[in-house]
């Protein structure tokens, strides 16, 4: 984690000690990862689910993954889990992460306290109608601005059989970059009903350097 000079305060960014300190620091850039994951669905509707692992591998030749093991509806594992693999390979082909950071560029920032954990809460408001951007919260540490947890909705439906979707994902700093270490999201599918989705990262890799467990 390389700490840069923390810069004058812009006029549109709230005087937060935890949030100047996450926007100074240069936590780096994802090149390489290769990670193990649980995904889990469930449609309460139909009363159907589906889980699956997988191991996936990033890096300048795209994004792949390779199911281990699987089992559940069918129709969960397609359109949930493996929809969520291709959604995550087409933003990786597409080089999305750098649009969808927590950034000025990208967000509005605004002071919404501190919660029960004693984490600094600031509310981010995307300046654009984009799927990977969030409406909502992030949630940082005060004493070193990390990224602990993100809670909101997207700011934009994938498509017009899903709407309503909230989210909370769960941050850890890894060789000295931030990622997610879960997620969790509820969504309301039209015809469907209320589908909810879990993800859990087990980090093998990043940036060519062995993680650590």
């Amino acid at each position: 984690m390389l700490a840069t000079a923390a810069p004058a305060v812009a006029p549109d960014i709230p005087p937060i000690p935890a949030l100047q300190r996450f926007l100074s620091i240069e936590y780096g850039v994802i090149h390489q990862a290769t990670t193990r994951r649980h995904l889990e669905a469930r449609n309460e509707h139909f009363d159907t689910d589906a889980w699956m692992d997988v191991r996936t591998a990033a890096d300048a030749g795209g994004f792949r993954y390779t199911v281990l093991a699987e089992g559940g509806s069918g129709m969960v594992r397609s359109k949930a889990l493996r929809g969520a693999l291709e959604q995550e390979k087409r933003a990786w082909s597409e080089g999305q992460a750098t649009r969808s950071w927590f950034t000025v560029a990208n967000y509005e920032f605004g002071d919404a306290g501190t919660d029960s954990e004693g984490l600094a809460r600031v509310t981010v408001t995307p300046r654009r109608r984009e799927t990977l951007l969030v409406d909502g919260a992030i949630f940082l540490r005060p004493d070193d601005g990390a990224l602990i947890r993100v809670e909101g909705s997207l700011a934009k439906s994938p498509s017009f059989w899903t709407r309503r979707i909230k989210l909370v994902r769960h941050y850890a700093t890894i060789n000295g970059v931030q990622l997610p270490v879960a997620v969790e999201s509820t969504a309301q599918i039209r015809i469907a009903g209320s589908s909810t989705f879990h993800m859990r990262y087990t980090y093998e890799m990043v940036n060519g350097v062995r993680v650590d467990q």
